[in-house]
């Protein structure tokens, strides 16, 4: 016991030291980042982009010190933690130390590396779905009704981190009806469970009402611009890309209910799978979305192939086995993690290309992968934002008015001479600007290369002086060629006219 201790240790530290070297010192914070800890200042029950939980975990990142460690801890620490659940279910099902170490190493080494390097909702997402699924074999194994509840606050939370989990919950249901299980649904304690989720979700379901929905209209911006690029057959194959040095062992898992008898009494989540797939499939889903479905599959996988390969001389085949999903990821390391530099992946563009990792949710090919491209150019942009704040005298009267919520989160977040947040009418800065504090003098003003008029500047005649500062130059940046203008001296009141505006674009929501 103390070995295998000892070892869940070592994959357990493992997991943090290869999430700090699994990005290049050559990147900054992810767009989405910024927003994301520009959420804990701003604590809310939701947020037009997300439920409430990334903003309470932003604030303790905050408290913490805002640094780049504690923001790439905490995804580095809910992937430490689906490796100990993974571990765990192992156990559970009476697998031994090769099963152990074969389902933490197909863990450690997949997709979650390139995942939890962002500090984004996904990472905690995908933690508990595998928690859940955990809960729900617990459950099956013991019938005891506090496994219901514990199903339930996980739930609750996970509802509160991504609605993404909502999906969970239909594709269990009918599984569970499909089954002798369904007798579940007679059980009391299922809607006492149900009604304590309800009381944990509600008080963002309140904050959801009392704003017209956002969510919707942020379903709506995803299937018009986004989802729109997803083929449904990419979503197929972009599983198997996922988890392409332990797709054998989740094949072997789904297999396992039906020829393993000791795994028949989990068949339910066979079926829970299947209809989770289908739906996503039929909605053209993110590929990424399915993602927290695998852990525990890849555990039953491991325990059946233990099984299979226990005795005689096909024992002798475990330590090739352990160095299948090692021998793939290490060459295809540098294609899906950001450890090249741009340089170092234009070398390899055609490469990237074939397997579509450059290509953007636009549907199209492109320098870097979009995420890459999202981690550049930002220290620039705030050192541009600051030369110009430094030519203003009253700096607290001063805005910095961006044009997305990558902009304003990285001026918030590098920048050492800003006074005021900068803001956007993108995302939730929208909610968040001084109107009723003071009367605006100046602006910075921070417009995208397809939103610039070089020419002119159609907020030109409402200030005495306007100049252009200067523009991202990164040409590998996703910003390139953002321009940073200084307007001074407003000759009529800025206030009014962004209150307007604001009014106009929280009602066009």
């Amino acid at each position: 016991m103390k070995n295998r201790n000892l070892i869940l240790i070592i994959f357990i530290v493992a997991k943090f030291v290869m999430q700090y070297f699994a990005i290049d010192s050559g990147y900054e914070l992810h767009r989405d980042e910024f927003l994301h800890l520009d959420l804990g200042r701003h604590l809310a029950f939701g947020y037009t982009s997300v439920p409430p939980v990334t903003g309470l975990i932003s604030f303790f990142i905050q408290l913490l010190g805002n640094s780049v460690f504690w923001v790439k801890f905490f995804p580095a620490l809910f992937g430490a933690l689906i490796i100990y659940i993974v571990w765990k279910t192992v156990e559970e099902l009476n697998g031994g130390l090769f099963a152990l170490i074969l389902a933490s190493v197909c863990v450690l080494l997949s997709i979650f590396v390139r995942i939890n390097t962002l500090y984004q909702p996904n990472s905690l997402d995908f933690l508990l779905w595998t928690l859940f699924l955990f809960i729900i074999i617990k459950y099956l194994n013991t019938g005891e009704n506090r496994w219901i509840y514990f199903a339930a606050l996980v739930f609750g939370l996970g509802f509160l981190n991504k609605y993404n989990i909502a999906f969970l919950i239909l594709g269990i249901i009918p599984a569970f009806i499909l089954s002798k299980e369904r007798r579940i649904l007679l059980n009391k304690h299922l809607y006492y469970a149900a009604a304590i989720s309800l009381l944990i979700i509600l008080p963002n379901l309140v904050w959801q009402y009392k704003n017209d929905f956002p969510v919707f209209n942020h379903l709506q911006t995803l299937s018009n611009y986004q989802l729109v690029n997803v083929q449904r057959t990419d979503f197929l194959v972009e599983q198997l890309q996922y988890f392409m040095n332990s797709f054998f062992l989740i094949i072997l898992g789904l297999i396992s209910f039906f020829t393993n008898p000791e795994f028949k009494k989990y068949r339910i989540l066979f079926f829970t799978f299947i209809i989770i797939i289908a739906i996503y499939v039929f909605l053209r889903a993110k590929s990424y979305y399915s993602v927290g479905l695998y852990p525990v599959f890849i555990a039953f996988g491991a325990v059946y192939l233990e099984r299979l390969i226990s005795s005689g001389w096909i024992r002798y085949l475990r330590i090739p086995v352990l160095l299948i999903p090692i021998g793939i990821f290490i060459p295809f390391a540098p294609l899906i993690l950001p450890i090249l530099t741009p340089q170092e992946i234009m070398e390899k563009k055609e490469l990237l290309d074939k397997y579509n990792i450059t290509r953007w949710e636009d549907g199209e090919l492109h320098d870097l992968p979009q995420d890459y491209a999202d981690m550049l150019g930002w220290k620039e942009l705030a050192e541009i934002v600051d030369s110009a704040l430094t030519l203003v005298d009253e700096k607290d009267r001063t805005i910095v008015h961006c044009d997305n919520y990558g902009q304003a989160g990285a001026i918030n977040y590098y920048s050492t001479e800003l006074k005021t947040e900068a803001l956007s009418m993108n995302a939730d800065y929208i909610y968040w600007y001084p109107l009723d504090k003071f009367e605006i003098k100046h602006i910075i003003l921070v417009k995208g290369i397809n939103d610039t008029d070089k020419n002119r500047l159609k907020e030109q005649p409402l200030f005495e002086n306007v100049s252009l500062i200067g523009e991202i130059e990164n040409k590998y940046a996703r910003e390139a060629g953002t321009r940073v203008y200084l307007l001074q001296g407003a000759k009529q009141s800025v206030n009014e006219i962004l209150r307007d505006e604001i009014n106009d674009a929280i009602s066009y929501r």
